[in-house]
């Protein structure tokens, strides 16, 4: 037995996070997140993971859970955490709060707190940078007139620019703003307001602190032309009275997630390149001199996710996607090529270095959930105690390779359940990827193959053209002609996948979610050749999906101004009439990057039109499926939909759902 073989078990499965390392080395902490007592969601807690092989123990314990780990100069931890405070009461709101964990022992206590809650933190010498909501005006008086919208039942918000709303909640009608605090005997001393006027600037903001608490470095989003944005970087002094100046800002690229190197002098962050109808998105790390602004490209030896300095400030190290895979890479910081570290098939992040130069991080795979462990200098990976358990697969993983109609090679990673043989071959599922800019190269609590290797189906993850780590090319193959070029990679990997004798081409189907539900639901009006279709999330009608999603600039950049000739040439709708294969159709009410729009004009052709279909509708779930029990019932829903078209059992409606 295994958690695959229960899903009820697998959505118990405790699961890291992240890790944070504390200034001295000495150190490690994760952040775990575990079913709630209750069974119906999920909380996270702090654990210690000993460096010195003992088993890993919790810190902290709350119903509320704790999250956001951080150390501060002196070893103490930060946390943030909705948990009630015993001394400090600050109003009736659940908001979360920011709170100290001290490195001698004793138990935390809660060091600040505002009537919108902490939204993030981090800290350099004594000072310590949070970010909060906060209603436009004078924040003195914002507990008042947040009581005075909830006593007079306002919830209205008025707009005036194109950011309404993001991911799965609305934008206002509060904005996030940055104060700075020093580190006290009780609580944070001498906190203001750094950022008074901010608008929406803060709202999808990334911050770091200078080691000797002189400068905040954050991204800020700016307004452009034609309802865009971008993000420019910008220094704010916290010595000298909140004085701001911009760090770093391009025409045509934003600039994103710094992090201040070890000496104070240097940040590297992601510069991003705005796409164009003739420019594909490429993202890069840049490294920039934090007096000066003048910065330049490093080689991060593929596209970079997340990244690390070195002790000394002339390096780093970045977990990049590059073929399949998630390598570290030992960077330099002046532009010199990268070296890949890790040689294994590992995705990596929450990427830590000690003073030693020891490199620590949570290595996953799609054959292995996030697990710490230590990287040595020559790329030997050592694994550390884990506070979740490695659960045993129900099978094995190879790798397929092919040649496209253009001559670009492509890959996929293979899931095969534990039996399949030429004399037994299993059903293949079909999953494509979202993003469009993603890879397979990672372990999914959300899509996880495993489940369906437990219940007797192979998978394939594929990473056709617009997947990262593969170089521009790749990209470039499939930039403005989504649909076709993707189904033509996604048919020959498909192809070359089904000569293996363990695999029945007899029986097979295709599963995508957001943008593979974009391939999903296009592959099914121009093929009959899968038995299934599961369309998650899924794009169905370009044009009306160009001005409703969160994110409509990204979509116009490449296609143009909505109900331009892309969005009919490339919307999956007009081969509703060719459509025959069976759907699922799988919506949350709350997505706002795919909205529930799509599901019900897609679920409206289809029931019109006749097409075998249903269609499993969250109304509380976003663009993922996260609730525990919806998850059950996700799994289970999309098994009993499979049996029924690929193993000829009879359709049973799935418990979970009474």
């Amino acid at each position: 037995m295994t958690p695959f073989s229960d899903i009820r078990d697998y959505v118990g499965t405790p699961r890291l996070t992240s890790l944070r390392l504390s200034p001295d080395g000495t150190r490690l902490v994760s952040v775990v997140q575990a079913l709630n007592p209750d069974g119906k969601s999920y909380g996270t807690s702090l654990w210690e993971i000993p460096l010195d092989g003992r088993r890993p123990y919790r810190l902290t314990r709350s119903v509320k859970g704790e999250a956001g780990a951080e150390f501060t100069a002196d070893g103490d931890l930060l946390f943030g955490s909705r948990r009630p405070d015993p001394v400090v009461k600050d109003g009736d709101e659940d908001v979360p709060a920011l709170w100290l964990l001290p490195a001698a022992g004793g138990e935390a206590r809660q060091i600040a707190s505002r009537p919108g809650g902490v939204t993030g933190f981090a800290t350099g010498g004594r000072k310590v940078v949070f970010g909060s909501d906060v209603l436009p005006g004078d924040e003195a008086t914002e507990a008042d007139r947040r009581k005075a919208r909830k006593d007079n039942g306002v919830s209205a918000i008025l707009h005036e620019d194109s950011l309404v709303r993001h991911w799965d909640h609305d934008l206002g009608p509060g904005e996030i703003r940055l104060f700075a605090g020093i580190l006290g005997d009780d609580r944070l001393t001498e906190v203001r307001d750094l950022t008074p006027q901010p608008g929406k600037g803060l709202a999808f903001s990334s911050f770091d602190v200078a080691p000797d608490g002189a400068t905040v470095v954050t991204s800020w989003t700016v307004h452009l032309p034609h309802g865009e944005f971008g993000w420019r970087l910008v220094a704010i002094d916290l010595v000298d009275g909140g004085t701001q100046r911009i760090l770093a800002e391009q025409d045509g690229h934003d600039f994103e997630e710094p992090v201040v190197s070890p000496d104070g002098r240097l940040v590297a962050c992601v510069r991003s390149t705005h796409a164009t109808a003739d420019r594909v998105p490429e993202s890069v790390l840049w490294i920039v001199d934090l007096a000066t602004g003048e910065g330049h490209a490093a080689d991060a030896g593929g596209w970079p996710v997340n990244f690390a300095w070195a002790p000394d400030s002339r390096s780093l190290y970045v977990a990049a996607d590059h073929q399949g895979r998630r390598p570290v890479f030992h960077v330099p910081a002046d532009g010199s090529r990268a070296v890949r570290l890790t040689p294994d098939h590992g995705a990596y992040l929450s990427v830590q270095v000690a003073p030693d130069g020891s490199v620590y991080a949570l290595r996953s795979a799609v054959d292995h959930p996030p697990a710490p462990v230590r990287i040595t200098a020559g790329g030997t990976v050592e694994e550390l105690p884990s506070p979740a358990p490695e659960p045993p697969l129900p099978g094995t993983l190879t790798e397929v390779t092919a040649t496209a109609d253009d001559g670009e090679t492509l890959r996929a990673w293979l899931v095969l359940p534990e039996g399949a043989s030429a004399q037994s071959p299993a059903p293949l599922l079909l999953w494509i990827h979202g993003g469009p800019l993603a890879s397979w190269n990672d372990w999914s609590w959300r899509w996880n193959p495993w489940i369906m290797a437990q219940n007797g189906y192979a998978v394939l993850l594929p990473d056709p053209c617009l997947s990262t780590g593969y170089g521009s090319g790749m990209i470039r193959r499939g930039w403005r002609n989504w649909g076709p070029r993707t189904h033509a990679d996604l048919m020959t990997i498909t192809d070359a996948a089904l000569e293996l004798p363990e695999l029945d081409a007899s029986r097979t189907a295709a599963m995508g979610g957001s943008f593979g539900g974009y391939m999903a639901n296009w592959i099914a009006g121009h093929t009959d050749r899968f038995k299934a279709i599961v369309a998650h999330a899924a794009l169905w009608h370009l044009d009306q999906f160009a001005g409703t999603t969160d994110a409509a600039m990204y979509w116009q950049r490449e296609f143009g101004p909505v109900g331009g000739p892309l969005h009919r040439e490339l919307s999956p709708h007009l081969s509703l009439e060719r459509i025959s294969t069976p759907i699922l159709v799988v919506h949350g009410d709350k997505d706002y990057r795919v909205p529930i729009g799509e599901a019900l004009r897609l679920w409206w052709d289809l029931r019109r039109s006749e097409v075998e279909s249903k269609f499993l509708y969250f109304p509380d779930e976003n663009h993922w499926v996260l609730r525990p029990g919806n998850v059950v019932v996700w799994y289970e829903t999309v098994l009993a939909f499979l049996a029924q078209h690929l193993l000829g059992r009879e359709w049973k409606r799935p418990e979970s759902l009474s």
